[in-house]
């Protein structure tokens, strides 16, 4: 077999449908099957050899980089926070083999955008790709529009956060994107398989009650700071709604039941042991 080509050339822009990624790992039997992925999809490739700096990527105009830290030994960690701060438009897909639960933890924390374990499908990489460049075409969409507002809400995509008062809720990134999904279709009533695909980018396994455990976690932030209203409503055995609706004074509050099977042992991240504070 010969060579992995380094690069392939595409006339089209960061901002159009053609997508441009960069991958840096040396693992030339997976490089070699994932470049044949993306040429079957029509992509824009550069496969770099290591670390470049963040205003060379930038320069490339990369719409994802994939990753294997593994590549980049004890730097990775500082490069791959380097580049998720420098380069907040980019998704980041770390892909590589055998890590810990707390590494896995530690790069979505610092800004990956997904993680995936080796080995893998390369149709399952490209999807993940895919879905993780639509969730930032979705976002610089919503910057042009300015802040949503529901009731007290204040929803910032410009700031991955929502405000009550001013004060910011302190949701987790997948916590907002959470709350996005719902708000961006307010008044619709969305299935959690569509919700799942929609926020974590690929089909929800069975069973997997993520969806749950996060609406759980978000609405006690909303209960928190905007008490007097209610804004995301159960539609048991189907999914959520968002609809912000004051609370009558005297009304009793009760705290929606939980859909059958969900539990706080659920997951916070699909794959990943739930980490406190997540």
């Amino acid at each position: 077999m010969g060579p992995v080509p380094a690069s392939r050339p595409c006339p089209m822009g960061a901002h159009t449908g053609t997508l441009r990624v960069a991958v840096i790992d040396d693992d030339s039997g997976f490089v070699r099957v994932l470049v044949n992925r993306l040429e079957r999809s029509g992509c824009q490739y550069r496969v770099l050899s290591g670390p470049v700096p963040a205003e060379e990527l930038a320069a490339m105009k990369l719409n994802a980089l994939v990753i294997d830290p593994v590549l980049l030994g004890p730097l990775a960690w500082e490069f791959i926070e380097r580049i998720c701060g420098m380069l907040p438009d980019l998704g980041v897909i770390v892909c590589t083999q055998g890590a810990t639960v707390a590494q896995r933890v530690r790069g979505l924390r610092l800004g990956v955008d997904d993680w995936v374990a080796k080995p893998c499908h390369p149709d399952e990489v490209m999807a993940r790709i895919e879905a993780v460049v639509r969730r930032h075409r979705r976002g610089r969409a919503r910057e042009d529009t300015g802040p949503l507002v529901a009731g007290e809400l204040e929803i910032r995509s410009d700031q991955f956060q929502a405000f009550v008062g001013g004060e910011s809720l302190e949701l987790t990134r997948r916590e907002f994107e959470l709350l996005q999904v719902l708000a961006d279709t307010a008044g619709k009533v969305l299935e959690r398989d569509e919700v799942y695909q929609r926020v974590w980018g690929y089909a929800m396994i069975h069973g997997d009650r993520s969806v749950d455990v996060f609406v759980r976690k978000l609405r006690s932030k909303l209960q928190k700071r905007s008490p007097g209203w209610e804004y995301i409503h159960t539609h048991f055995g189907i999914g959520y709604r968002f609809d912000a609706q004051p609370i009558e004074p005297g009304a009793a509050e009760l705290p929606a039941p939980e859909p059958a099977g969900a539990d706080s042992t659920a997951s916070a991240e699909p794959g990943v042991a739930k980490p406190a504070g997540a």
